[in-house]
């Protein structure tokens, strides 16, 4: 399986022939969509989902699906593509791959900010299963090989993501949520998860793949 990492929390898995895109938002590239054939949405934030970018997608290509949870789903009625509303723990098959949903809700932000839903997902492929958390910390059941750990938001402290990068104790993992960081931060951020993750922590560059 090919997996590309576009700007911020948008990944492109590429295998079998199909073509899976989770959360194309307004800093992802247009291009992360391309020849997309199915579309996972974690929750409604602008850089998690961006409805223009997806209304550009479908109309190239008619057949393309889109999977969120239900409250999401709600707000795509004017989209011109197939939708199917997802929530924890069901099980489906997105351009060709099987994909679990997990956990529920978005991490709080403040305890002024009402909690909206949060879908993560995980991805079989043959090295194992990629988990795309979206805007939280639930640790999932499942085994992960591959996890994309957010590093940088509102909503989270670096410790965080290094308990939580244990916590779900993956093969490997990758930086997601990264672009808000100037360079320098991006620099301390890799040296403390690389020492202190409990994995081989890489943050790949946008349009890098593995």
């Amino acid at each position: 399986m090919r997996i590309t990492k576009y700007t911020h929390a948008c990944l492109r898995l590429e295998h079998g022939g199909g073509v899976l895109v989770i959360d194309p938002g307004v800093f992802s590239e247009p291009e992360s969509l391309d020849g997309a054939d199915a579309v996972l949405i974690t929750h409604e934030h602008f850089d998690h989902i961006d409805i223009e970018k997806l209304r550009a997608a479908a109309a190239k290509q008619p057949a393309l699906t889109v999977y969120t949870h239900p409250d999401v789903e709600a707000q795509l009625v004017d989209l011109d593509a197939e939708k199917f509303a997802v929530a924890p723990g069901d099980t489906f098959v997105a351009a060709g791959m099987t994909v679990r949903a997990r956990g529920g809700q978005h991490a709080i932000i403040h305890s002024d900010i009402p909690q909206i839903v949060n879908v993560g997902y995980l991805i079989e492929s043959p090295d194992g299963p990629i988990y795309h958390p979206g805007d939280s910390f639930f640790v999932p059941e499942d085994e992960v090989a591959t996890l994309f750990v957010p590093v940088s938001a509102p909503w989270l402290k670096l410790a965080e993501a290094i308990d939580f990068t244990r916590a779900v104790r993956p093969d490997r993992a990758f930086a997601l949520h990264d672009s808000l960081l100037v360079e320098a931060g991006q620099q301390m951020v890799t040296g403390h998860m690389t020492r202190l993750s409990g994995t081989h922590y890489t943050r790949l560059q946008p349009g890098e793949s593995v």
